[in-house]
């Protein structure tokens, strides 16, 4: 496992995605604050082309009808889907281009992406588990409609958010993890094809 002296870099090693969380979640004011970590992302012009939507509650309920709906799904009568209920609170990654002749769309979309990763860092660090999700139908017209996106935008999935029990903690934090080889990862522009 990789230890850093620097207590950012050994956070950063020891995020994991956890695909089951504990009850609970951050509040709206401790997210505003997480926030904050949000704001180095790379930028270019400073578009912030992201929004982040809380579904909490029934929202997940609603979630679970509108991916039924895309996925035609019928269930019997009180029956709901359950996937929107493995966290107390999800986080709706929505990237949001602006019109920018120096940015292209694509370019907001990664922007968006490093915006949902640092607050999964940030709430990482926070004590809070986390998951992105995401699916064969996050963008059909049904699921799209239930977060009121617009024509321009992309759902990038959610963040499923919760606790994390002491004893899965205290194993993350013990478990040796694999260092990645950076060799197949960092390497340098090919040579100079000399007959051109």
């Amino acid at each position: 496992m990789a230890t850093f002296s620097d207590p950012v870099l050994q956070a950063m090693a020891m995020r994991r995605s956890l695909a089951k969380v504990g009850p609970g979640s951050p509040s709206d004011d401790e997210l505003r604050e997480l926030l904050s970590a949000v704001t180095p992302v790379a930028d270019h012009k400073a578009l912030r082309p992201w929004r982040l939507l809380t579904l909490r509650g029934d929202d997940r309920a609603r979630l679970g009808a509108a991916l039924d709906a895309a996925a035609g799904v019928e269930r019997d009568p009180g029956e709901t889907n359950a996937k929107p209920f493995r966290a107390d609170l999800l986080i709706a990654v929505v990237a949001s281009p602006k019109n920018h002749p120096a940015v292209p769309v694509w370019e907001q979309h990664a922007t968006a992406a490093g915006a949902a990763h640092l607050l999964e860092l940030a709430l990482w660090r926070a004590g809070w588990g986390v998951m992105w999700r995401t699916g064969l139908v996050v963008n059909s017209p049904e699921v799209r409609a239930l977060h009121g996106l617009a024509d321009t935008e992309l759902l990038m999935g959610w963040l499923y958010v919760g606790s994390v029990d002491a004893d899965l903690r205290a194993r993350i934090d013990e478990a040796p993890r694999k260092v990645l080889d950076p060799e197949p990862f960092l390497g340098a522009l090919p040579a100079e094809d000399s007959s051109v």
